[in-house]
């Protein structure tokens, strides 16, 4: 299409210059009106105006009434965001129509200036119009121009916020589209359903209609119309969470508007990728869509796409602390808002302004902002922006210490967000409301304002995030809610519910991918988190369970037994002055001394870089080497803080530890040689898994992977990054004649082998080399990429491979370097062990840190022997790191203290080839 009328403007031109060369008006006049209609068809919007302006100053000339001019070139301002001057060309169109005594053009000009009074946001006015638009299309009796009234009358009480009045016109359009005959427009009338559904929160049912607007576009051939519902799909599941299906739908909405050269949409496009790209942190991306909209808009004169793009960008930049850009870039937009004169636009861009202040530590301008944002959203009825401008105020009045104001700002921003119903804005007006009230120790009203935020959380966090690592995102980044909840009930000597508050937020995303692991699906947000549930662990628990929660330098802990009820203690950390995370700095400083000295070969080696041992190799990718130094005596402060004060409570040598934190890192078995120590990341979760099905976990099959081969993985000089593991061979061969299983070694200990067998056996037992930041397990490429270099998708096995299948393995076993590590947040340690325990295993035996591949041979050795007599997996745990830490050569805690078993106790059972529960 787009061939066709480049083709016809060069015609057109040709008629133009022989016209003015022969002087002839009548002939120019109609080649600068089809130049015009052509470059509005292909939207360049700049040349069309030109040029049907050029035909209005000599229309009258050659006695034409130029209607038709005056509505096209309406309908170009109106589309570069000049909606006053559309409404003068619009006027104009009505006038002529009136003149005429054209009833149907008449009507029509009434339609048009509604939608461009839509634009300017005055919706009333707008209704006025399409109401006088819909009268004359009943007189003339014209059913297609009665429809489109009807579908702006919808559009029109749709921003009015009447979403279900918007339904009804909506249907009424649908009814005429049906009747006669209009399949495009019936495709329409679904979209715009689907928009209604979509405001009124009810996504899946906005998703259908948008599909049917899809289907009907594809089937009448219509790609503008196929790439509308795509961007229209990309919105809904973006409003479930659903990034990657939004990315994809956004992405075919970009292809179309390319192939067909709308413009305008592909500014949408790329907007749209640049938000999910910001809202998934990925801000490098984001810049870069949103530039590629930037550069659009500012060729094509789209003034109004060229406003989004630089508020965009000015919030990523702010979020990357570039001040200045992110300044400039707002103050852009305000003077696009001026200059086409959109008010809720120039008042949001004072908000934004006002949030650069606020990060610059300038409060009063600040405050001065925000002030303007609230006068404008007022004059618009903008209620979104005149709450968030409200909730700016009162972090302002909170830092200038003027709490009264500050919770006048912050209800006010509460009762709006109550009111349009945004659930996110309500939880930031409890949390702005929960500060105030604690600042002004008002610790009961502070206390239900927590409470109102993590409810609602919880609800946004079960209900609306399906993927993993955005749950884990949401619930870091409002953590601070139930940490607050709990730490008041600590005040208020409530200790009972505070251990409810604290147990409800750890490990969340954790916690609902189990329950749909283990099929719990009916449970409701929250619903195991409850008194009942916890209290309920309390009673059925053998083994004494201490749930811990930290403080800056104080520990809270519970004590769980099946004997009484919780017992609540605390205990200070005996270091140094105060710091933001005193554990934290404890448990690096200890870790450092204790793994201090294990040969290392790393990836781009050096003789520098290589162990003194020129035997000892690490199962690991680190570079790091030093010399063997310390003991356990560093984490003395540690026991004292967190076993000392509940010795008395001890009844047996078995414990189970909820960590908070940076203690998700500690090395338990150096804490006590007489305690078996276990992990778990939240009660709920640790029930969940105990209480799984009998026949959920496999009963027998093992898969023993050990020492792929990496010959083929090399650095850019084409030597091999890393080295053999041969004790990591000796050790799965020894575990496979224990078991009597085969094992994967050398080229077939492949990435993709592993997978296809890891979700049908009872034991996983992987001895490789692992990542030392994240714990992602190196295994062999596949041999069919002959002599070509491998992709690290080939060969690096990720959480999200793990999370992605469905285990039934009852042990996993990670002897690999750092497979413990990550990450610390809520949710413990976000790593390769978690993946596990996401995935379904029931229990997991990682390390923290590079781990001796000799020593770990033995290491293993003993506890495969432990295990094959009967015993449990702690008390293999236990008796294999004391068969290391009473030999010669391996009993520096570096070699024995990485080992932590978390979640479930099982057993091996021989004789059947297959494991059982403790």
């Amino acid at each position: 299409m787009a061939e066709r009328i480049l083709q016809d403007i060069a015609e057109q031109k040709k008629r133009l210059e022989i016209a003015q060369i022969n002087k002839n008006t009548e002939e120019k006049a109609g080649a600068y009106y089809n130049l015009g209609i052509a470059y509005f068809s292909l939207e360049d919007f700049h040349r069309a105006i030109e040029y049907l302006k050029q035909y209005l100053s000599i229309a009258e000339e050659v006695g034409n009434t130029a209607g038709c001019a005056y509505k096209k070139l309406g309908f170009a301002y109106l589309l570069q965001g000049d909606s006053r001057r559309a409404i003068e060309y619009h006027n104009q169109d009505l006038r002529i129509a009136k003149q005429v005594g054209d009833r149907a053009g008449e009507g029509c000009a009434y339609g048009n200036l509604g939608v461009a009074y839509h634009s300017l946001k005055e919706f009333q006015r707008a209704i006025e119009y399409h109401n006088q638009h819909l009268s004359i299309a009943k007189e003339v009796g014209n059913r297609a121009c009665e429809g489109k009234a009807y579908g702006n009358l919808g559009h029109a009480y749709h921003s009015l916020k009447e979403f279900q009045r918007a339904i009804e016109y909506h249907n009424q359009d649908l009814i005429i589209a049906k009747e006669v005959g209009d399949r495009a427009g019936e495709g329409c009338v679904y979209g715009n359903l689907g928009l209604a559904y979509h405001s009124l929160k009810e996504f899946q049912r906005a998703i259908e209609y948008h599909n049917q607007h899809l289907s009907i576009a594809k089937e009448v051939g219509n790609r503008a119309c196929q790439g509308k519902a795509y961007a229209n799909l990309g919105c809904a599941y973006l409003s479930l969470k659903e990034f990657h299906r939004a990315i994809e739908y956004n992405n075919e909405y970009l292809i179309i508007a390319k192939k067909v050269g709308h413009k305008r949409g592909q500014c949408e496009g790329y907007i749209n990728l640049g938000n999910i790209y910001y809202l998934l942190g990925q801000y490098e991306r984001a810049i870069e869509y949103t530039n590629k909209c930037l550069i659009i808009a500012k060729e094509d004169g789209y003034r109004v796409w060229e406003g989004d793009a630089y508020s965009n960008l000015g919030e990523i930049h702010r979020r990357l602390n570039e001040f200045p850009r992110a300044m400039e870039c707002h103050k852009k937009n305000l003077n696009i808002a001026k200059e086409v004169g959109d008010r809720k636009r120039k008042g949001r861009a004072y908000f934004h302004i006002g949030l650069v202040h606020e990060s610059l530590g300038d409060v009063p301008q600040a405050m001065e902002n925000y002030k303007q944002c609230i006068s404008n959203a007022e004059e618009t009825d903008d209620s979104f922006g005149q709450g968030r401008a409200n909730c700016g105020l009162g972090r302002c009045y909170r830092k200038l210490h003027d709490l009264k104001e500050a919770i006048e700002c912050y209800k006010q921003h509460l009762s709006i967000s109550e009111e349009i119903g945004d659930r996110m804005a309500e939880a930031c007006a409890h949390d702005g409301l929960g500060h105030s009230f604690l600042e002004s120790h008002s610790l009961n009203e502070a206390l239900e304002h927590f409470r109102c935020y993590v409810k609602i959380c919880d609800t946004i966090r079960a209900n609306s995030i399906s993927e993993d690592q955005l749950k884990i995102g949401f619930c870091r980044h409002h953590q601070c809610a139930y940490t607050h909840l709990w730490q008041i009930l600590v005040m208020l000597q409530r200790n009972d519910e505070a251990l409810y508050a604290a147990e409800r937020g750890r490990a969340q995303a954790l916690l609902d991918d189990l329950k749909v692991t283990y099929g719990l699906t009916s449970l409701s947000p929250g619903s195991i988190e409850s008194e009942e549930e916890v209290t309920y662990i309390s009673k059925n628990t053998a083994v004494l369970t201490v749930f811990l929660s930290l403080g800056l330098k104080i520990v809270n802990m519970w004590v769980l037994r099946k004997e009484g009820d919780p017992i609540f203690r605390q205990a200070g950390l005996e270091i140094g002055d105060a710091h933001k995370d005193s554990f934290a700095l404890l448990l690096d400083t200890a870790l450092k001394k204790m793994r201090a000295g294990v040969g290392i070969r790393c990836e781009n080696r050096s003789m520098d870089q290589l162990s003194d041992d020129p035997t000892s190799t690490t199962r690991d990718d680190d570079q790091t080497s030093q010399p063997s130094q310390g003991t356990t005596d560093c984490l003395q402060p540690l026991y004292n803080a967190v076993i000392g004060p509940i010795e008395d409570l001890l009844d047996g040598d078995e414990l189970i530890v909820v960590p908070d934190r940076a203690l998700s890192k500690a090395p338990w078995a150096a804490l006590s040689e007489t305690l078996r120590i276990r992990t778990v990341p939240s009660l709920t979760s640790l029930k969940v898994i105990t209480d799984s099905p009998i026949e959920y976990h496999c009963k027998s099959g093992a898969l023993l992977v050990g020492d792929p081969c990496l010959k083929k993985i090399t650095d850019e000089r084409g030597n091999p990054i890393y080295d053999p593991l041969k004790y990591a061979r000796m050790e799965v061969e020894m575990i496979g004649e224990i078991l009597k299983s085969q094992t994967l070694t050398g080229e077939v200990a492949t990435k993709e082998a592993t997978l296809q067998r890891i979700a049908s056996v009872a034991l996983v037992h992987i001895a490789a080399h692992g990542r030392k930041e994240t714990g992602e397990i190196v295994l062999a490429p596949h041999p069919r990429w002959g002599s070509k270099t491998p992709t690290e998708e080939d060969y690096i096995l990720k959480m999200s491979d793990i999370q992605a299948v469905k285990l039934r393995a009852r042990l996993v076993v990670l002897s690999c370097c750092h497979s413990g590590q990550g990450p610390v947040s809520s949710e413990g340690v976000v790593g390769m062990a978690r993946a596990f325990l996401f995935a379904g295993a029931r229990s997991v035996l990682a390390s923290l840190w590079a781990i001796d591949d000799e020593a770990t041979m033995l290491f293993m050795k003993s506890f495969y022997q432990q295990l094959a007599s009967g015993e449990s997996a702690s008390v293999a745990l236990q008796r294999a790191t004391k068969c290391l830490r009473d030999s010669h050569d391996y009993s520096a805690p570096k070699y024995w203290a990485p080992f932590v078993l978390m979640g479930d106790d099982v057993k091996i059972e021989l004789e059947k080839e297959s494991l059982s529960k403790s």
